[in-house]
């Protein structure tokens, strides 16, 4: 009877017998143990009785230590029917096949390929065996990322239905258009509509068709202009066949490596008197002698006119127009919150003094006006910025300063610090008691600064210093 393992393959040795002689038993082992990760030698009661390991995890894991243990014990129990099967076919005559089972391990089930062979007549056979967790953790991560794949084609497909919806039952008429060859390619319902065309009567059709031939070259002009930039105003055109006026505007979006624009149609809106209207009131205060400015509710510039933009010493309404009103009117954390905490209050503020500066460090006297106007859902600001500065330079100067009430010392809050207002207040008081002094010495100023309690020579630097006369050697 033939003693070699019945180990049949696809394309199996045609000559076997040669390499009985050739190979000792040394290098029979030797090739067992390399062909595999693990080799183990069983007998007849599936008892192993040898192992040899390559792979130095698998000495880690214990696999080296199942010397004198049945085969069946080493592996876990939904694998102990497959290795008894293992065995008892390994003796067929039939091609063996590679069959995978799973070890207990410290780290966690280690699963490993086998093939038996029988190797002699008693029924001892060898088992080469293969890890297979390199391979089971790529089929996990093949499996994940297969998963993912699904779950990112399950999103896209519900991010195209709800695109589609909103694209087809969307009032406003939208088309899709090659930004490079300016070909339709997609346009909804609702441009259907007002084109009056059928479904697919303008598929890949040039996008200059739905205008009017006189306004052609504008309407390809402002596509143009839309691959360029993405803040154009609405172009006004009328639309072939008659249908009307409309505003059109684009936009350049990208999809994939295709660049598209996607082209809006609005009912173009007559101009009324209002709209006339608002556009004179907006000449009017452009035109404006004092400042006017505009702010929302955070005190940023909305709008200004040139006047404010000049007494800012901005170069233009551009450099003005977002920025904090702070930027420029009053004393920092004083004056405008003084102003914002009255409007909040009373709902409007007049004649307030305080104080703008330039950009170039200039500071001009102004009085500010202002009340609250609403806006949308919130509120904003209006103010007028007369400069007082001006027109106090240009006015005639007189020969001495009416006195100053109480409420006109009291007004002075705000514009100057306390320390410079008492300083005033100081100053009005010391020139109005000389005033009284010369008055009753019939200027005399000898005798008024005898009564006035102070030497000749202070009272003359307090006349220098208050302009009261002019001062000769001889005065008494």
């Amino acid at each position: 009877m033939n003693d070699r393992p019945t180990f049949a393959a696809p394309n199996a040795f045609s000559n076997p017998e040669i390499l009985s002689g050739a190979l000792s038993p040394q290098v029979a082992v030797a090739l067992l143990a390399s062909v595999g990760d693990i080799a183990l030698v069983l007998d007849p009661d599936a008892v192993i009785r040898d192992v040899a390991v390559s792979n130095s995890d698998l000495i880690t894991q214990g696999f080296a230590e199942w010397v004198g243990q049945r085969w069946e014990e080493c592996v876990t129990i939904e694998s102990k029917a497959k290795v008894a099967e293992m065995f008892a076919d390994s003796g067929a005559s039939s091609a063996a096949r590679w069959r995978q089972v799973n070890h207990p391990a410290p780290g966690g089930d280690v699963p490993i390929r086998y093939l038996v062979m029988k190797v002699g007549q008693d029924g001892s056979a060898i088992a080469i065996g293969r890890d297979m967790r390199a391979a089971a953790a790529m089929q996990q991560r093949l499996l994940q990322t297969q998963q993912s794949l699904e779950r990112d084609y399950i999103k896209l497909r519900q991010v195209e239905a709800r695109y589609r919806l909103l694209f087809d039952l969307g009032t406003e008429p939208v088309l899709i258009v090659d930004a490079a060859t300016r070909r339709i390619r997609e346009i909804n319902p609702a441009a259907l509509r007002l084109l009056g065309v059928k479904d697919g009567a303008l598929a890949d059709r040039p996008v200059g068709e739905i205008v009017d031939p006189a306004d052609r070259d504008t309407f390809i002009a402002h596509l143009g202009a839309a691959s360029a930039s993405d803040d154009l105003p609405p172009v006004t055109v009328d639309l072939a066949d008659g249908h009307g006026p409309v505003d059109i505007t684009a936009r350049l979006f990208r999809q994939g490596r295709a660049a598209l624009l996607l082209v809006r149609m609005f009912a173009a809106q007559p101009t009324t008197a209002a709209d006339d209207h608002h556009a004179a009131m907006g000449e009017v205060i452009e035109h404006m002698p004092d400042a006017f400015v505009l702010v929302d509710s955070a005190l940023n510039i909305l709008l200004a006119n040139a006047a404010f933009v000049e007494l800012s010493g901005a170069p233009s309404v551009e450099r003005v127009t977002g920025e904090p009103l702070a930027t420029w009117l009053g004393r920092p954390g004083l004056d405008l919150e003084l102003i914002i905490g009255q409007l909040q209050e009373h709902g409007s503020v007049r004649n307030v003094a305080t104080i703008l500066r330039g950009s170039g460090g200039a500071q001009e006297e102004i009085e500010v006006s202002g009340v609250v106007a609403p806006r949308g859902d919130g509120e904003c600001y209006v103010f007028t910025l007369p400069n007082v500065g001006q027109r106090l330079r240009t006015a005639p100067s007189v020969e001495h300063d009416l006195p100053r009430s109480v409420e006109q010392l009291t007004e002075l809050v705000g514009r100057m610090s306390l320390k410079d207002i008492v300083r005033e207040s100081t100053d009005l008081i010391e020139r109005l008691c000389i005033e009284a002094a010369l008055v009753y010495t019939s200027d005399n100023r000898a005798s008024a600064a005898e009564i006035l309690g102070v030497s000749r020579q202070s009272l003359y630097s307090k006349l220098h210093r208050h302009g009261l006369g002019n001062l000769v050697s001889g005065d008494n």
